[in-house]
């Protein structure tokens, strides 16, 4: 699986994104002629080489009408009426009428809403009525619309993010001094991991919104066979290189958290263990299972797990105190590696028969279903072991 993931170590801004994945682009100089060429309003596209604590990398850099703007810096400064367009409804205009793919145009849309919605909220009014004085300058367009067509052309199918550096302390806005991170940057972040141990504003809301959109998961560097490393330098200096870093490979597993929730059952009986097993399974647990194990007073218990992912924990914790005769749960997080997995079917000497094919981290497995293989032996009189595959029928 082609997956991108992206270390948010010094936080993210649209121009660090745009910058980090331009490194990845196989032919960066023509992508920076043509976003010039997509008929953005009074805007210059440039990149050029940075120097972080040594590291190379590379800095986007966005000029409106000859003069340079920057996301960091003048983010927090403008005032409602420093740029004509400034309305939700006016930068869905803008963005619509570039010579971009539709589904960039979704892309870009899409992101700016999650800052629209940022916006109303923090400020208690509607989102028609948010005049983008903070996140929506033409630079800010530059760099999201950068960003989805760099994406759009790199096609990873997966994205991953680290979880984010947002830094801590104070910054300077429209309406005054506001800690870091600021109000509409932390509610667009709501549900992501964070973190804050570098004085200064390091994630924006324009990068925040870009993660949230297009990150599935925010986690440690996935098992993977790295292609491609790139660096997109930020504008300030701090003791640590400030950049973000974009990885792109190739992951044969997919990662992610698995929820695992026990508790010790030494009242129930085998029927009602197995009904509540059955009402978890229901509500889309990706196992559960038991274990006899040896209680206090020399009881025989049982071990009841139930396996299911993150958002299905409450459901499932709610399950098993309503079913179960338990008055505690404990939780472990995993991480879980699955191979990729499709069905298809294959031909035995038999016939027909339903399988499943899971693929990747060097290996290739294929297995007929049970169900079917049982209904051949049964329709011929034989055993299941007597039923071979004889071909693959590759899905189209």
């Amino acid at each position: 699986m082609k997956t991108l993931y992206l270390e948010c170590n010094m936080g993210a801004a649209g121009d660090m994104l745009a910058a980090a994945l331009l490194e990845l682009h196989p032919a960066p100089e023509d992508f920076i002629r043509r976003i010039n060429h997509i008929e953005l309003p009074h805007i210059r596209i440039t990149a050029e080489k940075s120097v972080k604590c040594g590291i190379c990398g590379t800095h986007v850099r966005v000029f409106a009408d000859g003069a340079e703007e920057n996301e960091h810096i003048h983010s927090h400064e403008h005032e409602h009426h420093h740029h004509h367009h400034s309305t939700l409804h006016d930068i869905d205009h803008i963005i619509n009428g570039l010579k971009i793919h539709e589904a960039v145009k979704t892309d870009a849309l899409a992101v700016y809403r999650l800052i629209a919605e940022a916006e109303s909220h923090v400020h208690g009014c509607e989102i028609n009525q948010i005049h983008f004085h903070e996140v929506g300058t033409l630079d800010a367009i530059a760099d999201i619309v950068c960003v989805c067509m760099l994406l759009h052309e790199l096609s990873p199918e997966k994205i991953i993010a680290s979880p984010v550096h947002t830094g801590y302390g104070s910054v300077k806005c429209a309406h005054g001094i506001l800690s870091v991170p600021a109000p509409a940057t932390a509610y667009i972040l709501r549900g992501i991991p964070v973190y804050a141990k570098t004085e200064g504003e390091l994630c924006t809301p324009t990068g925040a919104a870009l993660l949230k959109y297009f990150a599935s998961d925010f986690r440690e560097l996935p098992l993977m066979r790295m292609e491609k490393i790139g660096y997109g330098m930020g504008t300030k200096d701090f003791d640590t290189a400030n950049c973000l870093r974009a990885v792109i490979g190739e992951s044969d597993c997919n990662g992610g958290k698995v929820i695992e929730l026990c508790c010790n059952l030494d009242d129930m009986t085998g029927e009602e263990i197995g009904f509540a097993s059955e009402r978890l399974f229901k509500a889309g647990a990706l196992d559960v299972f038991t274990i006899p194990i040896g209680m206090k007073k020399s009881r025989p218990g049982v071990l009841l797990t139930c396996m299911c992912s993150e958002e299905l924990r409450g459901e499932c914790l709610r399950i098993m105190f309503l079913h179960t005769s338990t008055i505690g749960v404990r939780e472990h997080i995993s991480t879980r590696y699955t191979l990729k997995r499709e069905e298809l079917t294959v031909m035995t000497n038999y016939g027909e028969v339903r399988a499943k094919r899971s693929r990747g981290c060097g290996t290739d497995k294929l297995k007929a279903e049970y169900e079917d293989l049982a209904r051949l032996a049964r329709e011929n009189d034989i055993s299941v072991s007597d039923i071979k595959i004889t071909e693959v029928n590759e899905p189209s």
